[in-house]
Formats: structure tokens, sequence, C-alpha cells
């Protein structure tokens, strides 16, 4: 066998080798990929029409992950969330306790739907079979994780161990107080489901046993403490307390307040909400301008729940919408409506308990009347209120051209843009919705 056959049959055995090696190469990718696919995920729960309410039902706390393949973000959160689930599990390895879970949007269109998913990924938590009413938007990490589902896990009810521990009560807290016999019977067991679906918006506090024997002697009883109050203005449960609905609806109205303040923490979630924002700005020691607002509402907009989100806010943080509206911490107090693409103040907060002024400033917002107004001018006055007949013509020719010259030197401009709207989701946190999607 000459030189060059030898060389061709080892190139041609070389080239066989090759071969065998890319399609092996190929079969382990693909076996790797199969493997760190969410649906054969180890420790999170892959959730579908088939079984997310047995997994959400049957677990006291259930973490989920609502993703899109094609979401690069959904993609990086993937091997963490695989982590956390693993360090939840061992954890709390008892069943029925934790799950963390995953549920792709794409294939599961129905249960997204359900959810109002329109960003990904979105990190809900359910509580006892319910969905909490706040999202996870807090950091991406294994150990951020896992701190969330401790503190998730915490027990939300403080028991006191005196009446004199009722003086250490946040006074600035809306606080629940309960007094029970004991802890072993059904009352305990229902308020407890409470104070867990509750546990972000309100304190719970319990006294039991001979220190509070008093209490009790008529039996279990709860009530509500509104904020900044010691005791003279508690309103006492008067449903079943074993209950749970009854409570919860009862405990809802006194935890979730109609008027509610405005955080940097929670500003991304109110704003995601998408309705226009009715601000109070105001010094944090100004509970007087506080309690009037929140009576006005109460009293004249309370039909508008829905339409507009009523929020306080501390203005001495707050200092940027302020500065937009022309204003500062010195003219504190003061009242804003943002719509999301401009602001508008209140003309005068002098004038916020006066009947209906509040009202027609939101309804002004509704009709388009205070951006027409900002750019134009007061809207003309009604047929019935111009000049009368019997009036010389002459002078209401002179007023009206007066009128005509004052709009024609005045230069229309925009009202103030909005800055609360750049509290929502970010793109660069989130994929939205399905023509938006990432090349990865």
């Amino acid at each position: 066998m000459d030189t060059m056959e030898r060389l061709s049959r080892m190139e041609v055995w070389h080239r066989f080798l090759c071969d065998k090696w890319l399609r092996f190469s190929f079969l382990l990718f693909l076996m790797v990929s199969m493997l760190w696919c969410p649906s054969s995920s180890q420790f999170a729960n892959q959730l579908n029409s088939a079984n997310f309410d047995q997994v959400v039902q049957s677990n006291e706390v259930v973490f989920v992950n609502f993703y899109a393949n094609w979401c690069r973000f959904s993609q990086m959160l993937k091997p963490i969330w695989e982590e956390a689930a693993k360090a939840t599990k061992s954890e709390f390895p008892e069943e029925g306790r934790v799950a963390l879970a995953g549920v792709d949007c794409e294939s599961e269109s129905e249960i997204a739907k359900k959810y109002h998913i329109s960003k990904y990924p979105t990190l809900k938590l359910f509580r006892n079979g319910r969905l909490a009413k706040r999202e996870y938007r807090s950091q991406r990490s294994k150990d951020a994780f896992v701190s969330f589902i401790q503190e998730q896990m915490k027990d939300p009810i403080v028991m006191l161990q005196d009446k004199m521990a009722l003086n250490n009560i946040d006074e600035k807290k809306r606080n629940v107080i309960a007094y029970f016999a004991n802890t072993e019977g059904p009352d305990y067991k229902v308020f407890m489901r409470v104070a867990s679906s509750l546990r972000d918006d309100c304190n719970f506090y319990v006294g039991t046993g001979d220190a509070f024997r008093p209490e009790t002697v008529p039996g279990n009883n709860i009530m509500f403490r509104p904020p900044r109050t010691r005791g003279d203005q508690d309103m006492l449960y008067m449903g079943t307390l074993n209950n749970f609905e009854l409570l919860l609806a009862w405990a809802n109205d006194k935890c979730i307040p109609l008027v509610r303040e405005i955080t940097f923490e929670n500003g991304e979630e109110l704003t995601e909400e998408g309705l226009p924002f009715l601000i109070l700005f105001h010094k944090t020691e100004d509970t007087d301008v506080v309690q009037k607002y929140n009576q006005v509402i109460s009293r004249e907009l309370i039909q508008e729940k829905g339409n507009i989100n009523f929020l306080t806010a501390d203005g001495t943080k707050f200092t940027h919408p302020l500065h937009h509206l022309g204003k500062s911490a010195a003219d504190l107090p003061l009242v804003a409506i943002d719509s999301f693409r401009h602001m508008y103040l209140f003309p005068d907060i002098n004038e916020l308990t006066v009947p209906m002024k509040l009202k027609t400033f939101v309804q002004d917002l509704h009709s388009g009347k205070l951006h027409r107004e900002f750019h134009h001018g007061p809207d003309p006055v009604t047929p019935e209120s111009q000049t009368q007949p019997s009036q010389k013509p002459q002078p209401g020719i002179v007023i009206n051209q007066q009128q005509q010259q004052k709009k024609q030197e005045k230069k229309p401009t925009d009202p103030p843009e909005s800055t609360f709207v750049k509290l929502k989701p970010s793109e660069h946190r989130y994929s939205f919705g399905r023509d938006g999607r990432d090349e990865l």
C-alpha cells in the first residue's frame, strides 16, 4: 500500500471519528438542555391547568414564577429559581408548607389570563389558597427569595404578655387586637388564617390567659384600632368569630384603607394599577390635613373608587413631583392629580374642605376640562351669564376685543409632565406582552 493510499484512508477514518464526536456532542447538549428544562425541574413544581389548583390549595405558601421562554429575564431567572426552590425545600421539608412553582404562560395562557399576567417574569404569592395582594418586586437572587419565604412563614400574630404591652403598639399602623380564652379553639384558628392573609396590611395582636381574663368574660372578641388612636376609637367585630369569609371581609375593610400612602417601595405596584393619582403631599407631622383629606374623600368621592387612586405622600421625600409643579417643601401641604401624562395642581389647599371643590377637581380631570383650561384658559361662560340685550352693545364689543387680545397674547404650554409614570415596571427588568419578544 503506497503512501498516498494510507493517507487517504487515514483522512476517511479521521472524518468518521470527527463526525461521531460531533453527533455525540450534540446528543450530550440535548441531554443537558433537557435536564435544565423547567418542565423537568427537580425542586420547583411545574404548574398547568391540571394541577394548579391542587398545588395552590394544598400548601400554606406557594410562590409562583409566571414566565415565558422567549423572555430573556425569564431565562436568566430559571437557574436561580431552581436554587431557591432547593434551599426552601431543605428549610421547610414538611409536606403542605412551602412550594416554589412555575407557569409557562405560553402553553398555559388561560392561567396567565386569569391572573392578569402582562409582563415576564411576574412573581406572585399564594397564601392558604388565596392570591396575595402584592407581587414580589424585590431582588431576584436565591438569598432574596429564601429570605422572602422565611418572612412569609413567620407567625403574623404578636402575643401580648400583659395589658401594659398594649402601650407598645405602633400607633401609626392599623392594628387588630383580639382576646381569646385560649388558643386551641376554632375561633383562634380562623383568626390565624385572617392574620396570615392580611399580614402586609395590618398588625395583629392577641391577648390570652389570666392577664386578659376580664376581656374574655363576655366571650372571645376582636377589635380594630385605627392609626393614631389609643383605644378610644376601637371598632368591635360583631360577626361570627369562626366564619373565615365574614371575618376576612371585615378585616379587609379595616386594614386596606380607601386612602393609601405612596412610598418608593410600593410606587411600582400602585402605578401598575393604571389609575390616575389624587395625591395629598404633606409634612409627616401634619396629621390634621391628612384627617381632613380622608374625611372629604369618604364623604364626597367614595363612588370614584375604581376610577382614581386616593393617596398621601411625604412631601419632604417626594420633592421631585413638587419641583415639576413649581413648588417645594415650603409650600406643603398641597393636592395634585397625576394622570400618568400630566400633573395638575389643586388651586387652593384652603378650599380642600369646601363642599364639592375636590370632587369637581376630579370630575374636571375625567371630562378633559383640566387639560383644556390649562391650554386655553377658563371655558367660555354660558349664554345666560353673558351681557344682557338691554345693555349698550359698544362696551360689550370692546370687552370681547380685549378678551380676544388676551387669548392671542397667551402662549399655550403643556401642563407639567407626569413624574409617577416613571415608577412603572421597567423594560430593563421585565418583558412585556407577546409582541415585544426579546431575541435570545
